[in-house]
């Protein structure tokens, strides 16, 4: 019970970028922001319960925050968890306003 909890909170959006859009149909890999203390076993776990797909392969890792600079002080933003999920060929992962 509390495991299926954890794995409700780990993912938290799907990333969009001209990169992301390309892998996706050249590899069948979506690319998802997530927990920055998940580990890949929970993420692939996630991915399976939510979307009931078979996930092939996950690669992640943790993009730095960058330093916003002001006259009088600099601040930053914060460190995130990105994903790449590869899935199984012919699998495809439905978000909710419909869009792959």
């Amino acid at each position: 019970m509390i495991y299926k909890e954890r794995l409700l909170k780990i993912i938290h959006s799907a990333h969009v970028s001209e990169k992301s859009s390309n892998i996706v149909k050249e590899h069948n890999t979506f690319t998802i922001k997530v927990a920055k203390n998940s580990t890949k076993k929970e993420i692939k776990d996630s991915i399976q319960m939510l979307f009931e797909v078979n996930v092939k392969k996950i690669n992640t890792l943790i993009i730095k925050g960058k330093i916003k600079r002001r006259k009088n002080h600099n601040s930053y933003s914060k460190n995130w968890k990105k994903a790449y999920i590869t899935l199984a060929q012919g699998q495809t992962l439905k978000f909710i306003n419909g869009a792959e």
